[in-house]
């Protein structure tokens, strides 16, 4: 995880967060994503991603003994993810290749990520066509 500060979005639980839904995502810092985007997304990966996640994390993240990973937040600069690891939930940050401004870049970077973790590991990733449907959460 980076020293810089970043918002988080609430968990799926409801759980509180330092993310303010009035307010862009770490606006002074020049974060592009405001806290409505990273929740939205955040809860795409969870319900419909939970395994590539934990692909990312174990690979990316330097965690291969996860057993589960939650998106966490995002910023311009990468994603959070809380994973757990031998019944210990720890904060891992993922970085981008890139820095990004837009929310269709956001897709982009999460496949880039599950693709090269993938490679990786010496497994397939799923066919392109089911990689490309357009979800709500990354738009």
């Amino acid at each position: 995880m980076t020293g810089r500060p970043h918002r988080t979005a609430p968990d799926d639980a409801g759980h509180p967060s330092d993310a303010d839904p009035g307010k862009p995502l770490d606006a002074d810092a020049g974060q592009p994503f405001d806290a409505d985007t990273v929740h939205a997304v955040c809860r795409h990966m969870n319900a419909d991603h939970a395994d590539d996640s934990l692909l990312i994390c174990r690979t990316l993240g330097g965690c291969p003994d996860a057993t589960r990973a939650r998106a966490t937040g995002l910023d311009a600069d990468g994603m959070d993810f809380a994973v757990a690891v031998a019944g210990i939930e720890v904060p891992v940050r993922i970085p981008f290749a890139r820095r990004i401004s837009e929310r269709a870049e956001i897709r982009q970077e999460v496949v880039r990520m599950y693709e090269q973790a993938c490679d990786a590991l010496g497994v397939p990733p799923r066919s392109a066509e089911r990689n490309s449907r357009s979800r709500p959460g990354l738009k």
